[in-house]
């Protein structure tokens, strides 16, 4: 590239510093605060995990930010890294129904120690969800479903990139910062999908990741680290390391960046579970309305998407027999069996218990895939269960979106609802957690104080 050619994220750098707090409409404004709640009820419900333990452990404490739910203090990158990854952790996080990509979970923990570790007010923490956010939506458009067929986590590997952009945005780095940021973050990115094997933790661990470098890129850039300013397009860039082709679509990443708003059409997952099986699931409980009990089905079949098959679907004996209650989150026939046997797909649904209920996958044994070649995947999440009972009746229930997208969205009330129930769910007193409440409500206002949180 001639060096008086803008590059990619140069284009994306000088967008993002132009936006300015005027410009973020109350709408974009309410999906970052509905984001804000919803990333914190997650941080609580999975505070006492296993996992979030064990990272804990993994870390020195003794910083100046704030892992929500903890009483610990924290460097500014291991607070972003604990509370991605405790918001991350049960899958239960935002989705951008176009990606797909976790977009709350990856940007906000990097915001929020930012601003905490560095004094920013609310309208830095506002713009630097908004700029890193949207950004992380349009960088899944550039090269659909290449990253993830090549093996790698869109969210972990565009996730560093969207917090390292937000970070900058927070705390008012120039142009040249951000494309540095942006091309230090690049070669911090990674994440592979090899948890699907046998429900290791990994995946949990990329959104917290993803927000750890992100910041830290940003706050080298701050300090003078150069980076490549052709991160994204390059011979050697992103998408030829992560996607096997240099060739995407960056105008999406670009065009009418700040004035047409993708995070606006974020879904806000109704249940603790992988994005694609989210339709699956709303049948299934449909389905198990109309009297018949899973003795009497004699086979399921499913509608789904070529993209789906490799990670819900097959190897098909393993995914009817999850190893665990995490394996289980990224396999459609659990998912199908046990919202229709227990009518729920909650935290519970997914445990070492329920691995093992014979009701549940004796259900799971009998169900089975179609691939459907007209599938709109990525571009809409569907979902599709057809029942033959013993007795010869076929049942059955299609879904055309995701619930709690742009095309059935989850209300505030729905989403401060959701966030009550994660934080009974990890411990936290009604009191605290509508003190929360109170703080997102005006966090962009002022000064956004989260030491009331450490517990």
């Amino acid at each position: 590239m001639n060096k008086s050619e803008k590059s990619v994220a140069e284009t994306l750098a000088a967008r993002s510093v132009a936006l300015r707090p005027e410009e973020i409409s109350a709408n974009v404004r309410e999906r970052c605060t509905d984001l804000l709640i919803d990333v914190a009820g997650l941080c609580v419900a999975a505070r006492n995990r296993d996992y979030v333990l064990s990272l804990k452990r993994s870390l020195d404490p003794n910083g100046d930010c704030t892992a929500i739910g903890h009483t610990e203090t924290w460097s500014a990158e291991d607070a972003a890294l604990l509370n991605g990854t405790a918001a991350h952790g049960e899958d239960f996080d935002d989705t951008f129904e176009g990606g797909p990509v976790h977009s709350g979970a990856v940007v906000v923990p990097a915001v929020l120690a930012a601003c905490e570790r560095f004094g920013r007010g609310g309208h830095d923490a506002l713009l630097g969800i908004a700029a890193g956010v949207e950004t992380l939506c349009r960088l899944s458009l550039v090269a659909p479903k290449r990253i993830h067929n090549a093996g790698f986590h869109p969210t972990a590997v565009l996730g560093a990139m969207a917090a390292a952009l937000a970070v900058a945005k927070s705390l008012g780095a120039t142009e040249k910062q951000t494309v540095d940021a942006l091309g230090i973050a690049g070669s911090m990115a990674g994440g592979i999908i090899e948890y699907l094997a046998e429900g290791a933790w990994t995946k949990r661990l990329h959104a917290g990741w993803a927000a750890h470098c992100g910041l830290h890129a940003a706050r080298l850039a701050h300090a003078g680290f150069v980076g490549p300013r052709t991160v994204l397009e390059g011979t050697h860039g992103l998408f030829f390391a992560f996607a096997h082709d240099r060739a995407g679509d960056f105008e999406a990443l670009t065009e009418r960046f700040g004035e047409h708003w993708h995070l606006a059409t974020l879904t806000f997952k109704p249940y603790a579970t992988g994005t694609m099986n989210q339709p699956y699931i709303d049948c299934a409980l449909r389905l198990a309305q109309r009297g018949f009990s899973a003795q009497d089905v004699a086979e399921v079949r499913c509608e789904t998407a070529e993209g789906y098959v490799k990670r819900l679907w097959e190897p098909l004996s393993a995914k009817q027999r999850p190893v665990n209650g995490y394996a289980a989150k990224f396999s459609t026939p659990f998912n199908i069996a046990v919202a229709f046997v227990t009518g729920a797909a909650g935290f519970d649904a997914f445990s070492d218990a329920t691995v093992r209920d014979e009701r549940i996958l004796g259900l799971a044994r009998k169900v089975r895939y179609v691939v459907d070649p007209d599938n709109p995947y990525p571009r809409a999440y569907t979902g599709h269960v057809r029942i033959t009972l013993q007795d010869g009746s076929v049942h059955e229930e299609r879904q055309p979106h995701i619930r709690g997208g742009i095309h059935e969205p989850l209300s505030r009330e729905d989403i401060r609802r959701k966030f009550q129930g994660n934080t009974r769910y990890g411990g936290w007193p009604d009191s605290l957690a509508g003190q929360f409440l109170e703080l997102a409500d005006k966090a962009f206002d002022g000064v956004p104080d989260l030491a009331a949180f450490r517990r």
